[in-house]
């Protein structure tokens, strides 16, 4: 009985042993991701990228009410005062599944799309707050940043937006995505797929900019330190989506109606063939809509842009902290 006694006290004293082991690995771990490796820092981690689709098909019924509300001259049966009415008049009278029309293809282009922006951002938001900062956040820095990221993001998603915005049209005569693709290939040529690229980025690279940098301005006010706080990241991604949906409206009617080439809004100010360029998108804008023309779905787009950056920089902060948290847990055994 002797011997078994102090055998059991024996792997007792191992086990408490190796427990407060752990419990000091653990904390030196914790200690370590705190001092020498802030969330501002993390950049240097590439394997933080993470593919963010899902946030795109979330809320694809929304950004086709806002499609549609862009339209400057629609079809009578196609007219709608409120985000609200557009969703049901759609659903009642097109079918349940109508406002998620091209989410197959806003889905292909959205994995690759998604992990080159951020990376891309994560890189030379790192390298230029190094320059303006010397380590430190810069407004600058983040807004360069995400004006280059969009550059490679579009260049994916921009024939996915138009295929995806030409199906969502009312009264669209193509019955898929490939017959779509297929069509506008045939008979306006590849270069309909980047016909707005360039107004895209002229929208997109203000977006970002505005984006990024009231999403760290915002971090900067309610999360200090940066440590990883979802709450933080979602209201921070909301505002900072509202505030750049809302200032870049303008910009989205004129690539809407670049994408889709209406033939009543064309037709209604004698435009033949194919309208190109945002400088002719803005004057037709402005003959068919006036000042108002430009701020047309701009409730649509916001209520679209709030969840889409929210959902984005929740999962997107959620991923970089568990990898990074696994890669020092891996250094520290």
């Amino acid at each position: 009985m002797d011997r078994t006694t102090a055998a059991h006290k024996c792997h007792k004293q191992l086990s408490n042993s190796r427990r407060n082991k752990l419990g000091q690995r653990a904390g030196s771990v914790e200690q370590e991701q705190r001092l020498h490796f802030p969330p501002e820092r993390l950049s240097e981690q590439p394997r933080n990228v993470v593919v963010l689709q899902w946030e795109h098909e979330l809320n694809l019924a929304a950004l086709n009410s806002a499609t549609r509300m862009q339209s400057l001259q629609p079809d009578p049966k196609a007219q709608y005062r409120s985000v609200y009415e557009a969703l049901k008049k759609i659903v009642l009278t097109e079918g349940f599944w109508r406002p998620l029309r091209g989410i197959n293809v806003t889905m292909l282009g959205a994995g690759p799309a998604h992990a080159m922006y951020f990376a891309c951002y994560e890189k030379m938001k790192k390298s230029l707050s190094d320059t303006f900062q010397h380590g430190g956040n810069s407004h600058l820095a983040n807004g360069i940043a995400g004006s280059v990221a969009t550059l490679l993001h579009d260049a994916v998603m921009n024939p996915a937006e138009v295929v995806k915005q030409r199906m969502q049209m009312f009264n669209s005569p193509y019955k898929s995505v490939l017959a779509c693709i297929r069509t506008v290939q045939k008979t306006e040529g590849f270069g309909a797929f980047y016909r707005s690229y360039t107004t895209q980025l002229t929208m997109n690279v203000p977006f970002q900019a505005i984006h990024f940098i009231t999403y760290e301005f915002m971090q900067e006010q309610i999360n200090p330190h940066r440590e990883y706080n979802p709450r933080s990241h979602i209201v921070s991604g909301a505002i900072a989506g509202a505030v750049a949906a809302a200032a870049t409206t303008p910009l989205d009617v004129c690539k809407t109606l670049l994408n889709t080439q209406e033939n009543m809004a064309l037709s209604s100010v004698n435009i033949s063939g194919h309208l190109t360029g945002m400088v002719n998108a803005f004057k037709t804008v402005y003959q068919l809509g006036g000042v108002s023309g430009y701020f047309r779905g701009v409730q649509a787009r916001v209520i679209y842009q709030m969840p889409s950056t929210a959902i984005a920089w929740s999962v997107y902060e959620f991923f970089k902290y568990f990898l990074t948290k696994h890669k020092l847990e891996k250094r520290a055994s």
